[in-house]
Formats: C-alpha cells, sequence, structure tokens
C-alpha cells in the first residue's frame, strides 16, 4: 500500500483505530480489517486499489451520519481529513473536499452574500448529502442539491481517480447524483451557491398534549397548500423523555412544531405564518428574520453523536387523516420515543434535472427517526411498519438520506426505471460491487 498519510491508516488494535471508525451514528458496530483516513485522492486510489487486490469490501465515512449498518471486515475509507472548502464568489460555486461539512461551507460562503443548499444540520457532510439527492432548509425554492453540482472527482473500483461532468461523462454524472456511495468514492465536488445572505425562518412550537396534533396537522397541511416556493417548511413531533439531562422546558414533553425558512421580506414572512399562530397558543415562536448563518437554530438538531434508526416515505399527497394516526402511533402512548418530521416539498423539488434523485413528483416525505438507547432496531421497525403503514396509500417509495441503519433493506429507494439503470451503471463501473458497504443498487435486482 501506498499512502501519503501513514499516520492514518489502523488495522484492529492501532492505537487510532477506534478514533478512525467514530462517527456521529453509535448505534450499529463496525470492524473493518484497515481504516484508511485518507487526506488526498492519492489515498482514496491507493485504498481502493488495495481493497480491489484482496477482494475486499470498501466504505466510505465522512461523518457517519448515515451508516448503513453494523459490518465486519473490509476497507474503510475515513475522508474527514479531507475537508477543503474553496469560494469561488464570481462563478457563485464552492469546491470541498470529501470531508467537509456543512457549517463549514456556510461561513465560508456567507461574506460574499452566498449560501449552499445545505440541510438542517451543520455537521452533516457535504459530499454524502449531495449524493443522496440532499433536501435542504431551501428545497422548494432551489431543488435539490445534487441539482446545482458542477463536476465531481471520483475514484471508481478499477483504481482510477476521474473528473466528471455532465458534459465529459453525461451517464456517471447522473448516477453519481443520487445513487449514494455505488459508484466509488467522491474526494472533491464543486457545487452551485445561490444568493441568500438572510431569511425569515425559525419554528413555532406547540403543547402537543394540550392542543390537539391532529388539529395542528389539519392546520398545517392546509396553510402549505398556497404557499410561495420561496417557503420551505416542515413539522415536527417529538415526546421527550423525562430525564434529568434535558433541559427542564423538555423534560416530558411532547411538543409539535412548525418549521420554517422563507427567502423573501421579513413583513411579507409575518404575514404568511399568521394563520400557524392562530392554531394555538405557542410555547415557543422563534420566528424572526436572521443572517443565514443562523439558518440552523430553525431546526437546533442535535449536534452530539447518539444510536438511533431512521425510515422515511415519500407521498404523492398527504391525507391528513391517515397522518394524524401516524402521529398518534409514535406519539405519547408509544413505547419508545420516536421523532416524527413531515416535510413540505413541490415547487423547484419536482423539476426535473440530469440525475438519478427519484420521486420528484412527491409532494410531502414522512421522516420516523427512533433513538435506539433502551430500543432495539427489531422494536423500532415494528413500530415503522405500522406507522408508515397509515400513509401506504400515498406511498411513492423511500428517500436514501434519511434511511438509517438499514442497509439490508434497499428495497424502494429507486423507481423501477432508475433503478435499472443504476444497477447498469454498476456493472459497468463496479461489476465486482467493492463498494457494497451502503444501500447497493445490485441488492434490489
Amino acid at each position: 500500500m501506498d499512502f501519503t498519510a501513514q499516520q492514518f491508516v489502523f488495522r484492529p488494535g492501532d492505537p487510532g483505530y477506534e478514533d478512525g471508525l467514530a462517527g456521529f451514528q453509535t448505534g450499529f458496530v463496525t470492524r473493518p480489517d484497515l481504516v484508511v483516513g485518507a487526506t488526498s485522492a492519492e489515498d482514496v486510489v491507493a485504498a481502493v486499489s488495495y481493497a480491489a487486490g484482496q477482494g475486499l469490501p470498501v466504505g466510505v465515512q465522512a461523518t457517519g451520519h448515515g451508516l448503513p449498518g453494523a459490518s465486519e471486515g473490509g476497507v474503510l475509507i475515513s475522508t474527514r481529513h479531507m475537508d477543503s472548502v474553496r469560494v469561488d464568489a464570481d462563478a457563485r460555486t464552492v469546491t470541498v473536499g470529501a470531508g467537509a461539512r456543512w457549517g463549514q461551507v456556510v461561513e465560508a460562503a456567507a461574506p460574499h452574500g452566498l449560501a449552499p443548499l445545505n440541510g438542517s444540520a451543520p455537521g452533516v457532510g457535504v459530499v454524502s448529502y449531495t449524493l443522496g439527492g440532499g433536501l435542504g432548509i431551501l428545497a422548494r425554492e432551489f431543488g435539490y442539491a445534487a441539482d446545482h453540482v458542477r463536476s465531481l472527482d471520483v475514484v471508481t473500483a478499477d483504481g482510477t481517480l476521474r473528473h466528471v461532468t455532465a458534459e465529459s461523462a453525461p451517464e456517471l454524472f447522473w448516477g453519481l447524483l443520487g445513487g449514494g456511495a455505488n459508484l466509488g468514492v467522491v474526494t472533491e465536488l464543486e457545487i452551485g451557491l445561490v444568493p441568500v445572505a438572510r431569511l425569515y425562518g425559525g419554528a413555532i412550537t406547540f403543547d402537543g398534549r394540550t392542543t390537539e396534533p391532529a388539529a395542528l396537522l389539519r392546520g398545517y397541511e392546509e396553510w402549505t397548500r398556497t404557499l410561495p416556493d420561496e417557503l420551505t417548511s416542515s413539522l415536527a413531533a417529538v415526546v421527550y423523555p423525562d430525564l434529568p439531562q434535558l433541559p427542564p422546558p423538555l423534560r416530558g414533553r411532547y411538543l409539535v412544531s412548525v418549521r420554517v425558512a422563507f427567502t423573501g421580506a421579513a413583513a411579507e414572512g409575518e404575514r404568511l405564518v399568521a394563520p400557524l399562530r392562530a392554531l394555538g397558543p405557542a410555547v415557543s415562536d422563534t420566528l424572526r428574520e436572521m443572517p443565514y448563518t443562523e439558518s440552523p437554530t430553525i431546526h437546533s438538531d442535535p449536534d452530539f453523536p447518539h444510536a438511533y434508526y431512521g425510515d422515511s416515505a415519500l407521498l404523492s399527497g398527504l391525507d391528513v387523516t391517515t397522518a394524524g394516526e401516524l402521529l398518534a402511533l409514535t406519539g405519547p402512548d408509544a413505547d419508545a420515543m420516536h421523532v416524527v418530521q413531515l416535510n413540505h416539498l413541490g415547487g423547484a423539488l419536482g423539476r426535473p434535472a440530469p440525475n438519478a434523485v427519484p420521486y420528484r413528483e412527491a409532494g410531502w416525505l414522512v421522516r420516523i427517526l427512533s433513538p435506539l438507547d433502551g430500543t432495539s432496531v427489531a422494536v423500532a421497525r415494528e413500530v415503522h411498519a405500522r406507522a408508515f403503514g397509515c400513509v401506504a396509500g400515498q406511498r411513492l417509495g423511500r428517500s436514501l438520506n434519511f434511511a438509517f441503519g438499514g442497509g439490508d433493506r434497499p428495497e424502494g429507494l429507486y423507481d423501477a426505471d432508475t433503478r435499472k439503470r443504476l444497477a447498469e451503471l454498476k456493472a459497468t463501473y463496479d461489476p465486482a460491487n467493492l463498494f457494497r458497504r451502503n444501500y447497493s443498487v445490485r441488492q434490489v435486482l
């Protein structure tokens, strides 16, 4: 093996092995034969070539949010050291290394009056998020993050480093964006930025025990029907356990929140959210004008590693009656904690783009995330099956970005035509299925 940074190459038992494996998801154990902490594209080439020569499967990890599950053996390429961020303000683009996180890009773009199409959590990796599509806080106005990619540098299974654009290799470009980690290891990515320096946003939160969640859901769905594309929103319902380590305002509470990001004027934002404020007494209301650098406060996602299992359903429409039943199954009467989020889609998300992101006709995304502290994956799956069964009549498929710990269940992540096209690309660029520590498209044939 020829690595430029031998100090970041570890085998089981070596000092640094456990640190090299560490990621945001702690619910699944991975024990690779070799961890390569890549610092360059050349390191990735060497790691892929070594794995291919030894017949070992390859996994890739930047931040570890979307770990597909437990695994033994093989080679894990950690890209977290490859975290460069270069903004070209004139071109309105940013070029990022494979380990860069969205928070870095937000901070680098802000001085130029620009913003990336990041998600709600600043600690999530740019590349893996984008390869899965990338549903961001401004998605209805600008579409998926994948729709704005200009080029990718990727190491394919034959150990070749390729610079891929829509012009140079249109089919591979199509498949990389939406196909996840199936076709290679992306070492660098160039993506467009948007001229957004501030927004009107935040969250309005209701007590789900005193204001009926089903009524809040009905009011929210009705409110979304006439919104402009410049406003992207979601509804979340969470039952917090009564634990001393939680802030007192959260302990034992059932909270239902509507989160908003609107790029228009603050006065117009106030007018648009007035119907939400009329739904009931708010526990908190953080809606305000803010610099884009404060956008992570809209969702205030947890920033500490923890164990969880998650899945999703992309829906053609939202039946508030059946969605209300889903909320009831995952609410205060459930045996364990579940975090439910409904994302309002449409707008630019429905426009065609030269990539493999599927189900663009979807109007809604329902996500359920279940912490695994004291709850097994099997129990979480049983709850998910019942809950998603409530909305089965509108279900189109699942979202790759929000499949957590379910690498053995790739069904439904793509429509039939997209799945077939990705499988053909897989056969061309990775015939030995070297990159199989993911949601493999080969498994669904």
